[in-house]
């Protein structure tokens, strides 16, 4: 069980074991009831946990998985919240290429450059599975999408918005071009209120890095940079809003137009 418990400890420090084993942690009661049973690797349940959650318990045993009761100065040690409920699991990953998340072509992407921020990461995968959006990809250097701070933030969107982290961000936007979809970039010098766009038809929206925003290579390679309008003295929102704003409306649209088919 020390084994076990050591290997856990490590999934949720260093992003190198993560990859290197597939395994991510989740934390709670909320994410651990939303695991997809087919993947869980193993369950951690302080005695007290098991004994005021015993449906829970039998539903993770009934998964198949290993399920390891320990105490509560031992699950702190291997939690990465201040006040741990109790419950966590080990995760396998699901991989996925670039052709199975840009798979839908009526669908709305976010492309992620340089994000740094873990909770910024999480809530634009939240935002985007709200939204209805198809998929998420991400440049390398973005921070980890299994870092614990950003799965919490996902709030369980991680199982099942599609997403990917792409070798060659450019690349991919100029093959979701040749699908016939638009990419629109969210930037300072766009020309254009994001709300004069028509974003029915399949399209990609390029969200750059918190503080510098986008890179001019991926920048170019957009159809059209568009901005949103700023009142009072703000130059910039927080990169997880502006990705959300723009899904929104995005989503409205498509609303708005299914509407009047019907």
């Amino acid at each position: 069980m020390k084994r076990e418990l050591r290997e856990i400890s490590e999934w949720q420090k260093r992003p190198s074991e993560r990859r290197r084993d597939g395994i991510f942690v989740v934390e709670g009661i909320r994410m651990c009831s939303e695991i997809p049973p087919e993947r869980i690797e193993r369950v951690v349940m302080t005695e007290s946990f098991l004994r005021s959650h015993r449906d829970l318990a039998e539903r993770f045993k009934g998964s198949g998985s290993p399920l390891i009761i320990t105490d509560e100065t031992e699950f702190q040690r291997i939690s990465d919240t201040r006040t741990p409920q109790g419950v966590l699991a080990a995760v396998r990953m699901k991989p996925r290429t670039e052709e199975e998340v840009l798979s839908d072509p009526k669908g709305v992407y976010l492309f992620l450059e340089r994000i740094q921020d873990p909770g910024n990461l999480g809530t634009m995968l939240r935002s985007a599975e709200a939204a209805s959006s198809a998929g998420v990809l991400m440049s390398p250097d973005c921070c980890d999408i299994y870092n614990p701070k950003t799965v919490r933030s996902t709030m369980g969107s991680i199982f099942r918005v599609p997403f990917v982290v792409s070798a060659d961000l450019r690349g991919a936007a100029e093959k979701l071009q040749k699908m016939g979809g638009k990419v629109y970039a969210a930037h300072l010098g766009g020309a254009v209120d994001y709300t004069a766009m028509d974003y029915r038809s399949m399209c990609a929206f390029l969200i750059g890095n918190e503080a510098e925003g986008l890179t001019e290579e991926l920048a170019s390679v957009s159809d059209q940079r568009i901005r949103i309008p700023m009142g009072g003295q703000v130059e910039s929102l927080n990169a997880s809003l502006a990705a959300t704003v723009l899904l929104y409306e995005a989503d409205r649209q498509r609303r708005a137009g299914s509407e009047k088919v019907l």
